[in-house]
């Protein structure tokens, strides 16, 4: 890099400080800050629910995936999740929506005290709030990663350099600011992913490389499955991200909750699993041809798109495309620093403390912007052991970690929402949680902690989330625990407008007081 891309990144991230700074006008109250209020337009929740769901991993543990495998990278991982999103735009979107609208929360556990107790809002807040640090700080070390590749700085500066922007404009600004940078950045990674592109075009003989480059390429590389990403890999990843990206990660369930209705909700997934679907083809694209234009030096390949953008992108243009890398990572980042401030300020807080209950708009917001703060320190305190024996490496973390641990803390909070499930109840909701948890722990490690090499990666990642969702239907069916109040706030969350058991309750700033349960009071009767 030169004093051209230089330029160019710190002008970038000054332009995400100041959309932090300007949307710091838009927050009034925690209702603002963690979900804008309902307010924000349809597409602009899509584009924020699709820029927050992928970060710098793309362009290290996934791009090394594309440079080995090929297509299968595509395959394997971003249809599913467009395929996943797609499904859930009608079955959960609206859901999630109608809990901000009419239950009254900000945050997206708020509802499972009433759903099922306050033990399991607090096993399934805890749970995320720890998975959460371990995933961010993957993402900080994939952004450092690729620092360090173009401009020699180590670990530890390139995660401080990029926490510190993120920090400033996440905490000042909210959701608002999140999705406005996320709009930004999207507009910038456009221009970059199509210059990367157009290059790589240019390099193999023009428009024509399309369709005429594939025989040139490592045998196996057009396999739409290959190596450990096999179809019962596929099958079970797509089962995981239907859960995750539809809100079991909470930063997405925030986008739904944050569009000014359930047909808007509706709208925003749709976008975002149309996003899927087309752009990570063209950011895919120099990944797969890159074994024709560069030899990547780490044996999982994971620098060959650094590589590849350092030798080939014209200065100026480079600056754009590491700012790309960079928009990614943050845009994640920086939403689920918000969604765990929202956990923490809205559902561990209040029951740690008596003072929490009954905070006023200065005083949640305060506690907010700290929290946020904090999860971002300790995330990045993390990332600089990402490559511990402990945590193995980048991919590992987030593929293994997050995909296998996701799961047994998704199945209460998303299928809590369905009416099909009314009969599981708290005991269905801890029992599937922890038996879940221990299924992670005893395919993935021996009892002495060592790592388990005898378990394929499908059933690492898939055999937590499939136990959890067995144990979490089987034990609603021996042992319901449906009552009259867990009905009512059910059929309030499924209810479409207009319908009987529908609220038209405003959105409060913060909670109507400290014994509210977060249901209308229609509901309570």
């Amino acid at each position: 890099m030169n004093s051209l891309d230089w330029a160019v990144l710190i002008g970038y991230f000054g332009v995400m400080v100041a959309i932090g700074l300007w949307s710091h006008k838009r927050v009034d109250n925690v209702s603002d800050f963690f979900t804008a209020g309902g307010k924000m337009p349809w597409w602009l929740s899509g584009i924020s629910h699709h820029m927050s769901g992928y970060s710098a991993v793309m362009f290290t543990g996934y791009a090394g995936i594309a440079y080995q495998y090929g297509v299968t990278s595509f395959v394997t991982w971003s249809l599913p999740i467009a395929i996943g999103i797609g499904i859930g735009a009608k079955l959960f979107a609206p859901r999630l929506n109608r809990l901000r609208s009419r239950l009254h929360v900000a945050s997206p556990l708020e509802y499972l005290k009433n759903r099922y107790n306050v033990p399991t809002q607090q096993a399934l807040a805890w749970s995320g709030l720890l998975l959460k640090i371990v995933d961010v700080g993957a993402k900080w070390a994939a952004i450092a990663t690729l620092l360090s590749v173009f401009t020699g700085a180590t670990l530890t500066q390139g995660i401080f350099i990029t926490g510190i922007v993120t920090a400033v404009y996440c905490t000042v600004g909210g959701l608002w600011a999140d999705a406005l940078t996320e709009l930004g950045q999207f507009i910038i990674q456009l221009f970059a992913g199509v210059a990367m592109l157009v290059i790589v075009l240019s390099k193999l003989g023009g428009f024509s490389a399309l369709w005429t480059v594939w025989d040139k390429l490592p045998e196996g590389h057009t396999e739409p499955t290959a190596g450990p990403y096999t179809v019962t890999f596929l099958l079970a990843y797509l089962f995981i991200k239907t859960f995750e990206y539809n809100g079991g990660m909470w930063n997405q369930a925030q986008r739904y909750m944050a569009t000014d209705s359930a047909r808007s909700a509706t709208r925003s997934a749709y976008l975002s699993a149309a996003l899927w679907l087309v752009w990570p083809v063209v950011l895919f694209f120099p990944m797969w041809v890159a074994p024709l234009l560069v030899k990547a030096e780490k044996p999982d390949a994971s620098d060959s798109y650094a590589l590849m953008t350092e030798q080939l992108m014209p200065h100026g243009l480079l600056g754009l495309v590491v700012v790309g890398f960079f928009s990614h990572t943050m845009a994640m980042c920086s939403s689920d620093a918000n969604a765990i401030s929202a956990v923490f300020t809205r559902d561990i807080a209040p029951v740690l403390s008596k003072a929490a209950r009954s905070w006023n708009n200065r005083s949640g917001l305060l506690a907010a912007r700290l929290s946020t703060l904090a999860f971002l320190g300790l995330s990045m305190a993390l990332a600089t052991q990402i490559n511990s024996p402990t945590f193995k490496d980048i991919i590992s973390v987030v593929i293994k970690w997050v995909a296998g641990l996701m799961g047994p803390i998704a199945i209460p909070f998303m299928l809590g929402l369905l009416r099909r499930f009314r009969r599981s109840g708290p005991t269905a909701a801890l029992a599937s949680w922890a038996a879940g948890l221990l299924a992670f722990f005893f395919t993935n490690y021996n009892l002495d902690g060592s790592m388990r090499t005898d378990v394929a990666l499908q059933y690492q990642v898939a055999l937590p989330l499939a136990i959890s969702l067995v144990l979490y239907i089987v034990i609603g069916f021996i042992k319901p625990e449906d009552t009259p109040e867990r009905d009512a706030l059910i059929e309030t969350i499924n209810t479409e407008a207009g319908g009987p058991g529908a609220s038209a309750a405003a959105v409060p700033g913060q909670r109507p007081g400290p014994e509210s349960t977060g249901v209308p009071e229609g509901v309570k009767d």
